[in-house]
């Protein structure tokens, strides 16, 4: 066997490079964007450990819980192949020692599970005559995937006639999977198609589910990968609930010594059914690196993730402040100390230069004293509007149908419509509406 076989990174071009996305919501990652993230957590590994080197020990283990590409276990393996020359020279032995005693993954559909094993075992079985493994006995070896279903619950019960038999039967419509929540209407498909159903957030106890796929009591130093986004939730056309929060929050509970995701940035402030994923990260001190990149295009180009996606690392043992870095192509990066929830604040400040413009609110606020002098407490904007009743006003509120001296003039963005009651009166965009003071 030569070196050759093992410079991955010389390949012109890297195969990783040029596969489509299988969709928005499970996107491969680049090469480069794991290469950063392996930085990372080679950095952080160095500075909780004395300046050693995570790639030259022959007992660190790796788990990719999502895996599609492969790219994560490959980038790691040629990592460790180069890092553990010394320590094991023979580079069979070597390479055998990697692939089965430090790296594994999880594969998210059977696709991306031999597409995974060809990246890392150079063949699509663990086991095949041309595996650089030598000593896998299973065809997925330490790459697992197995069909797994969604478990249906909740629900309407209807009563219906079988059009065969005549006979009356009980439907259960609308149900949800209790682990994912992806719809039964979407997702209840036949054997020829994914379910979709991934099995590291499908179990009650992922610690067990773990031991039965690998053997033993595992455990991870290093949990790194790019979880799916979301799944269709059966709301109107397009409407999707978000899981990678569920991702994250099982792998916390494998309790590695640290975990890095690719997600997307929604979670900063919004995101349907996020506030107890969101209240729980900006809670977690271990959160100790934050790479923010404010366009999802400059990570995945030409996929639609509105909002742009970041990459984190959680350290199990040394919580503290966080950095968060800001990317945008063109700009500088920002980069700042500081921890997740600024004091006056309930929400993450994306933007660092926005933290120094929150203190100065907060400040004159409470009327704490600056430069000598004690500044007046004023009220707060959010105490004035709201998403609800801005300014007091409904949201459905279309003017008045009478007028007088004391009304004041609202822009309204809206329709063409008449005003109901109002003699005919027409709201044209941009036009102003009378409103009283007093409303």
């Amino acid at each position: 066997m030569s070196q050759a076989a093992f410079a991955l990174r010389g390949h012109n071009p890297d195969v990783l490079t040029c596969i489509a996305n299988l969709s928005n919501d499970e996107v491969f990652t680049s090469p480069e964007m794991a290469n950063a993230m392996l930085d990372r957590v080679a950095a952080a590994w160095a500075e909780s450990h004395s300046g050693a080197n995570l790639w030259a020990d022959p007992t660190a283990t790796f788990l990719d819980p999502f895996t599609k590409s492969g790219v994560f276990l490959r980038e790691i393996v040629r990592r460790l192949t180069e890092g553990l020359a010394a320590d094991i020279p023979d580079l069979k032995k070597r390479v055998d020692h990697i692939l089965t005693k430090q790296v594994y993954g999880i594969a998210i559909t059977r696709l991306t599970g031999m597409l995974a094993r060809r990246s890392v075992y150079c063949s699509k079985y663990a086991n095949g005559q041309h595996s650089i493994a030598e000593t896998f006995d299973s065809e997925d070896g330490n790459i697992w995937f197995e069909r797994t279903e969604h478990t249906w619950t909740g629900g309407t019960q209807e009563f219906r006639v079988d059009p065969l038999t005549t006979e009356e039967i009980v439907v259960y419509t609308k149900r949800r999977c209790a682990y994912c929540g992806a719809g039964e209407d979407d997702y209840a498909r036949g054997a020829d198609l994914e379910t979709h159903a991934y099995a590291f957030i499908h179990t009650d106890d992922i610690k067990a589910r773990i031991a039965e796929l690998f053997g033993g009591n595992m455990y991870f130093d290093v949990i790194i990968g790019n979880p799916p986004y979301q799944l269709s939730d059966g709301g109107h056309g397009t409407s999707a609930a978000p899981i990678y929060h569920l991702f994250v929050e099982q792998a916390k509970k494998l309790d590695p010594r640290f975990l890095s995701m690719v997600i997307p940035s929604r979670w900063f402030a919004g995101g349907k059914g996020l506030d107890e994923f969101r209240e729980s990260m900006l809670a977690d001190g271990r959160l100790r690196s934050i790479d923010d990149y404010l366009s999802a295009a400059d990570v995945f180009p030409g996929v639609g993730l509105k909002g742009g996606v970041n990459y984190f690392l959680w350290d199990r043992d040394h919580p503290g402040d966080c950095e968060v870095t800001t990317h945008f192509k063109g700009w500088d990066d920002s980069r700042a100390r500081r921890p997740l929830l600024e004091g006056g604040a309930d929400v993450f400040i994306r933007f660092n230069e926005g933290v120094s413009i929150l203190k100065k609110v907060v400040a004159t606020d409470t009327g704490s004293a600056e430069g000598g002098l004690t500044l007046p407490t004023e009220q707060r904007f959010e105490e004035l509007v709201s998403s609800r009743k801005p300014f007091g006003l409904e949201t459905k509120f279309r003017g008045k149908t009478t007028r007088s001296a004391d009304d004041v003039m609202v822009y309204q963005n809206g329709s063409t419509d008449s005003v109901p009651g109002s003699g005919g009166l027409r709201i044209w965009r941009g036009s102003r509406v009378a409103i009283n003071e007093s409303c």
